[in-house]
């Protein structure tokens, strides 16, 4: 997913209402501008109705464009709002929204036509292993560059998050880390942040949390690279909050078909039976979403994995929820599933 280019619906303080004018032409499906001071401070919006208002009123084709704005245009504030006034916003058709830091200067713009969300999550990506099983594709390319399609594994996970506004990123980086640093730069490129952590030594599947200790948002989702998915994070994060849980892990549905009737006994004696029944089981996806305060958990420096984590906080009292994945899910392991990836691509619904 490329850059939304946000820059094009700005303009400056002052500016004539010609300019504006020809911006919002430019805009056309997408016209709505925000005036802003000279240090992207939002100091209003202006759409097509706004000018059409102020004509009406009295005001003139020559005036300035800060006489035509609306003063108290809707916003989203960086790291102060939650999911559900996204979704409000959304649903009462602001197509457009502005997305404001602290001092109420501009950082980036959210376009519901090209966003689904805009979720309030760090994004940790586990992107450090060696990828053994696939040798010898990654003796000199790692795992998560390994080409899916048109893109690599890793760049199919950036995308997916996102386009549910996700733009806040962390990458831990071990064999090869270099080419990945490389490949995905700080994240302009594609309208995020990104930041590096580099594992000296392994530090398991979420041990590496331990060395971040400047997240912006409250909550965090941990996903490992080399998973292909089209899951939808924001129905996976709105129940994460309405349940209130502490750690949600993402679970596949695994049935196990058994071709016998089942007995069920006690002291020899049959209670109950089942003919060829089918149970249900619920495998670790390797994506995870947590309140930011459970990394407190995480052994700082030490080899973790996340299942060390999960029974941890099982053991402590938190509330450990599953989210059965409804979707596509395919864990890129071996090259069997290397081979099923590159032939089901061109068939999932992103």
């Amino acid at each position: 997913m490329k850059n939304y280019d946000y820059q094009k619906h700005l303009i400056v303080t002052k500016s004539p209402l010609k300019m504006a004018l020809a911006k919002l032409n430019e805009l056309g499906v997408d016209s709505i501008i925000f005036v802003v001071d000279d240090n992207d401070k939002l100091l209003g919006s202006l759409t097509d109705g706004d000018v059409r208002r102020g004509l009406l009123a009295g005001l003139h084709v020559d005036n300035v464009v800060d006489e035509f704005v609306q003063a108290y245009p809707k916003f989203i504030q960086r790291g102060n709002y939650t999911i559900k006034e996204v979704i409000e916003y959304r649903e009462n058709n602001y197509r457009i929204l502005p997305v404001l830091d602290k001092e109420g200067v501009i950082v980036n713009i959210i376009n519901f036509r090209f966003f689904k969300s805009y979720l309030p999550v760090d994004a940790v990506i586990m992107a450090g292993g060696r990828g053994e099983r696939l040798k010898p594709l990654t003796d000199k390319v790692p795992k998560p560059l390994l080409n899916v399609g048109t893109k690599p594994i890793i760049e199919h996970n950036l995308d997916r998050l996102v386009s549910f506004g996700v733009d806040d990123f962390w990458i831990t980086v071990r064999y090869l880390g270099d080419k990945i640093k490389s490949h995905i730069g700080n994240g302009n490129a594609k309208g995020i942040n990104v930041k590096y952590i580099d594992e000296e030594l392994p530090l398991g599947t979420i041990g590496a949390l331990s060395l971040i200790d400047q997240f912006e948002h409250d909550y965090i989702l941990v996903a490992n690279s080399d998973v292909l998915t089209n899951l939808d994070y924001e129905q996976f994060f709105l129940e994460f909050i309405n349940s209130d849980a502490d750690f949600s892990v993402a679970t596949i549905p695994y049935n196990v078909n058994i071709p016998y009737a089942i007995l069920e006994t006690s002291n020899g004696i049959i209670k109950n039976f089942a003919e060829k029944p089918t149970y249900t089981y619920f495998a670790n996806a390797g994506i995870y979403l947590m309140k930011k305060s459970v990394c407190n958990n995480i052994p700082n420096g030490k080899f973790y994995n996340a299942t060390d984590l999960l029974d941890d906080l099982i053991k402590g009292d938190y509330k450990v929820t599953s989210y059965p994945l409804r979707g596509y899910w395919l864990d890129i392991g071996k090259h069997d599933d290397y081979k099923k990836a590159q032939e089901d691509i061109n068939y999932i619904k992103f």
